[in-house]
């Protein structure tokens, strides 16, 4: 790919030539579609400048540290190549042997057009820094809001199943007698008493597939001057949690109100969303199968479904913390690199980001 696409007279992003979204259409410039769209270009864009997206692993501490994953490595692709499509909310079908019922579709898949098999199924977090937790701090202490939709749990617990599957003295890890005790799963009573030894399971797993965690989500931030709309220079990049380290955020605050208060008090959200994820992995050890659906909806424990869970900048500071989320990469006078032939002006400004661009005619001069 080269930045001869920048002169693409047909709105475009770069990079995103064979797709299933028409760029030429405003349709494909919606709130739903733009920030899936954008963060999969930027991913493009960032190869083609010879970077590699920051990457959030586990460690053997079981703690997150970062390395890189070059794009080609992480959309298991080379994203200059012509073979590459991009497959917007559709289902990751190798994943569909491992649920019953239908797959929830994934923000992102990519393909090989030649032989149409998906490569790697991606959920995508568009994030701004900062967010309203830290906006009022010092800059070297922002962080983003991450908001997590039930179907990303059903992928993560996917993801995980794939490792799983190859190795059946691992998954008996699963196979405690003592989550047999648990007579009714969406009582709060029966199921609060087993979460620490589901802790202990997923740690174990996590510990005993360390070398087989694999990308899951990515996370691009987006800078602004404090809570201001306007963009600094340095504002734009790139993060890449595997499926292991993504899982900290609901488990360390799970330990850390068992360390508080010596117990789980109530199944708050990111307490939930480790039950979701043991549950699926429970039953897929038991049956080769897990009904997510089934799971997601009894296992409510009075609180909504519209979300698993959501954590503010200052705690995600600390799993993200380095020089790129303090100085982003890609400046922002090369969005106009990125956004392609006149797409800024079919962009509709109902979210922030898309709103600054919108009202940034400077940016494309």
């Amino acid at each position: 790919m080269t930045l001869s696409n920048t002169f693409n007279l047909e709105p475009g992003l770069f990079g995103l030539k064979h797709s299933n979204r028409d760029f030429t259409l405003q349709d494909a410039w919606g709130k739903n579609c733009f920030n899936s769209s954008f963060p999969a270009s930027l991913c493009s864009y960032l190869h083609s400048q010879n970077l590699d997206n920051i990457y959030i692993k586990l460690n053997s501490n079981l703690q997150v540290e970062h390395s890189t994953i070059s794009t080609a490595m992480f959309y298991g692709i080379d994203p200059s190549s012509d073979n590459i499509f991009y497959s917007f909310e559709t289902q990751f079908t190798p994943y569909q042997p491992y649920v019953i019922g239908s797959l929830p579709g994934v923000d992102l898949v990519t393909q090989a057009r030649d032989i149409g098999s998906c490569l790697q199924a991606i959920e995508i977090k568009l994030t701004a820094l900062p967010d309203n937790t830290t906006c009022n701090l010092a800059e070297h202490f922002y962080g983003c809001e991450i908001v997590i939709r039930p179907d990303t749990i059903v992928y993560l617990a996917c993801s995980i199943v794939n490792t799983l599957r190859l190795n059946s003295s691992t998954m008996e890890i699963l196979m405690d007698e003592r989550f047999t005790e648990i007579s009714d799963w969406s009582d709060p009573i029966y199921v609060i008493p087993h979460i620490p030894q589901m802790l202990d399971s997923i740690d174990s797993l996590s510990f005993s597939m360390l070398e087989y965690q694999q990308p899951f989500l990515m996370q691009p931030i987006w800078k602004t001057e404090g809570k201001s709309p306007k963009l600094i220079d340095n504002c734009l990049d790139v993060f890449v949690w595997s499926n292991l380290a993504f899982t900290r955020l609901f488990i360390d605050l799970t330990k850390r109100e068992i360390r508080k208060f010596g117990y789980v008090r109530a199944i708050s959200r990111h307490t939930r969303t480790l039950i979701w994820l043991f549950k699926m992995l429970y039953d897929f050890s038991l049956s080769g199968s897990f009904n997510h659906g089934k799971i997601i909806d009894n296992l409510s424990y009075n609180t909504k479904n519209d979300k698993a869970f959501a954590v503010s900048g200052i705690f995600t500071h600390a799993y993200m913390k380095s020089e790129s989320l303090r100085q982003p990469r890609i400046q922002k006078k090369e969005i106009q690199r990125i956004i392609l032939g006149g797409g800024q002006n079919l962009l509709s400004p109902e979210r922030r980001f898309d709103a600054i661009i919108y009202n940034s005619p400077d940016l494309f001069n």
